[in-house]
């Protein structure tokens, strides 16, 4: 695992964007963006940002909840109702453009070097699609991305290597919709997997979404993808 997150702002017109930089044992290395569920970036989070950082990247996960009031307290039993209340406050296209601009602040760093993609979980993972559409991106991971059923207009825009993780029990996007997602977005450079008995979030810990076959499956699918489109030199 690598040293503790460094912390850090991304300049905007409208004020700092605080994020969490984390540097590989190189010290540089190809970049990856990683974006919240939507607890924000919490210990979870963090941690697979430090894994991935081991691997040889230089992963920047912004607080895109930055301009919104309250936070989540991740030890409270109410975190789902914590959460949903922060979502509720979340403007849509302004969030995409301040991840946006955070890949920019990411591609721009002297420790970057070799391009840079952007992983996302939950409600990040359709921020992570949709800055795909809208941002030059090396590679993508969307895991069970809950906004992609209303962002299948812009599929065709998103040209990158693509990864997509979605569970066959997910309560929030039924599998009606996670198949019309997978039509959208199908072609050469699309990958896409479906994981049996798995919720919505089975990557997340906490035990009321985890489904560990799912997540350490998901996960070993997530480095195989990363170091063939988005290969690291360590």
């Amino acid at each position: 695992m690598t040293a503790k997150a460094e912390a850090i702002d991304v300049e905007l017109p409208d004020g700092p964007m605080p994020a969490h930089l984390w540097l590989p044992p190189s010290g540089t290395g190809p970049g990856l963006l990683v974006l919240q569920e939507i607890f924000g970036v919490s210990e979870y989070v963090r941690r697979r940002a430090a894994e991935l950082a081991a691997l040889g990247y230089v992963v920047l996960a912004p607080e895109l909840y930055w301009r919104l009031d309250g936070e989540v307290d991740e030890s409270r039993e109410d975190v789902l109702d914590q959460g949903m209340a922060m979502m509720a406050q979340v403007q849509w296209e302004p969030t995409v453009a301040d991840a946006v601009a955070a890949l920019g602040a990411l591609r721009a760093r002297p420790e970057v070097t070799g391009g840079a993609g952007v992983v996302g979980f939950c409600f990040g993972g359709g921020v992570a699609f949709n800055v795909a559409a809208e941002a030059e991106v090396d590679a993508l991971v969307s895991y069970y991305g809950s906004a992609l059923p209303q962002l299948l207009g812009v599929a065709e825009q998103v040209t990158a290597p693509s990864l997509h993780h979605f569970g066959t029990a997910d309560a929030y996007i039924p599998m009606d919709q996670v198949e019309r997602i997978r039509e959208a977005v199908a072609g050469p450079e699309v990958e896409f997997h479906l994981y049996e008995g798995a919720g919505h979030a089975f990557d997340n810990p906490l035990p009321m979404f985890h489904h560990a076959a799912a997540s350490a499956e998901a996960w070993e699918r997530t480095v195989d993808f990363l170091s063939r489109r988005l290969p690291t030199r360590s």
